[in-house]
């Protein structure tokens, strides 16, 4: 996939957008707990590049949220990603990005996860091989029907530049992508997802990431905030440690993204940065018939149209 004549690769502009982006996602969020500030932690790495980590941790509305940048380079590509590309074997890399998930205390407010991503490789006399990826999902304890409804609905806001086919075939990816096969459930209610994605160029490749982005706030904020103030048991917070499970199933078995940072040698608490502060798991469990829990996964662990 070479970029198109019209409009050439710019990293730099990739890189401001995203430290920007952080630096916005960091102070909301910090609003939000109202309590905690995030750990700033700068780093490079030995083969070259580096990044932020930004970890806020036992707030008074999030249990743990990261954010991290990291722009790393490298002589040569981890097998994660020349495993489908074999024409990238031996190019040299650079690949930037902003990813984040947020473990919120409350059982009723749900766990997120974001990112956005630029990849460039290239060689000596050759057109430089890169590619946008990204997208965002959502991982709720208990279904809330207006909440999976602004979910989607703001996905399509984010997709609904770019031509009516981008949001029917972001979300299906998403629902595709983030699937547990080992349990044959989804992780969550899905959102969008998208990977080597480079149509119509470099600038309007670039534009749908930024849409991506800068879209996140607007879909979770109201949600987190009509879910924190609400009263809970230990019955809840049990299902919900119970069900973080799954996201941690998920992230060591199938995710690609840690698997690229394990392979091109990535800061491991970056990478693991991810994991919930507290998960539990229980043999054969099985919610009571009827109950809030097996609803939730009745009707809300499926992909459906929540928006038409």
């Amino acid at each position: 996939m070479s970029t198109s004549p019209v409009s050439r690769p710019d990293p730099v502009a990739v890189e401001t957008y995203l430290r920007g982006l952080q630096n916005r996602i960091t102070a909301e969020i910090e609003r939000i707990d109202g309590q905690a500030t995030f750990l700033r932690d700068a780093w490079q790495r030995d083969e070259g590049g580096g990044g932020e980590s930004r970890v806020l941790a036992d707030g008074a509305v999030f249990e743990r949220a990261g954010v991290n940048f990291s722009d790393i380079r490298g002589t040569k590509l981890p097998p994660a990603a020349t495993a489908a590309r074999p024409e990238l074997v031996g190019r040299g890399f650079r690949a930037m990005g902003v990813s984040l998930v947020f473990h919120p205390r409350n059982p009723y407010a749900p766990t997120v996860h974001a990112n956005v991503r630029f990849l460039i490789a290239e060689k000596d006399g050759e057109e430089p091989v890169w590619w946008f990826g990204g997208g965002f999902d959502l991982t709720p304890y208990y279904g809330f029907e207006e909440d999976a409804i602004h979910w989607h609905s703001t996905a399509r806001d984010a997709c609904a530049p770019f031509g009516p086919s981008v949001f029917p075939k972001l979300k299906a990816q998403c629902d595709d992508y983030f699937f547990l096969k080992h349990r044959g459930e989804p992780r969550g209610i899905g959102g969008l997802f998208y990977d080597d994605w480079t149509e119509g160029g470099f600038d309007a490749s670039f534009a749908l990431m930024q849409s991506v982005g800068d879209h996140f706030l607007p879909a979770y904020v109201p949600i987190v905030e009509r879910r924190i103030g609400l009263p809970y048991t230990q019955r809840e917070r049990d299902w919900q440690l119970y069900r973080r499970g799954r996201y941690v199933e998920f992230n060591l078995v199938w995710d690609r993204g840690t698997l690229f940072g394990l392979q091109s040698k990535g800061r491991i608490e970056s990478i693991l940065m991810s994991m919930p502060p507290l998960v539990a798991w229980h043999y054969n469990h099985q919610p009571e018939p009827g109950s809030p829990e097996a609803t939730f996964l009745a009707d809300y662990l499926r992909p459906r149209d929540w928006v038409t």
